[in-house]
């Protein structure tokens, strides 16, 4: 097979409200609403990609064979300065937990943050730091 990207992830939360609020305010993701399958459906779009939301203990089938609240850890690539990612979160409440530190992403060596979203799940926020690496992940 050849891939080209990923399309979507789910995430199954406590409380949608807060993880709805959390990833819109403070990381700037659309949020969408379906009225397909469940009325109200909540997702996160970014770039080509969408997080779907599933709320724990009403999650949508076929789901994860052991779905639960702060069991991820997802990375994001932007292209705002870290310095600038440090600086909405900040202002929006958010608390960097770790960073910026150099890490290995899929294309090569990143800069990232690390915070928390309302389940506890570890979101990392990056920057490819080589030129080359960039261009391929943006």
């Amino acid at each position: 097979m050849k891939y080209r990207r990923l399309d979507h992830t789910v995430l199954t939360v406590a409380d949608v409200a807060a993880t709805v609020q959390f990833y819109g305010q403070v990381l700037g993701m659309e949020v969408l609403t379906f009225d397909s399958l469940r009325k109200g459906r909540k997702a996160l779009k970014f770039g080509d990609s969408k997080i779907n939301i599933h709320e724990y203990g009403n999650e949508i089938p076929p789901h994860a064979q052991n779905p639960g609240p702060g069991t991820e850890h997802l990375c994001f690539i932007v292209e705002d300065p870290i310095a600038e990612v440090e600086q909405r979160i900040r202002s929006a409440g958010g608390v960097i937990e770790d960073g910026p530190v150099e890490r290995t992403g899929a294309l090569g060596p990143i800069l990232s943050v690390y915070i928390r979203d309302p389940d506890g799940n570890l979101i990392e926020i990056s920057n490819y730091i080589d030129d080359a690496a960039a261009a391929k992940g943006l």
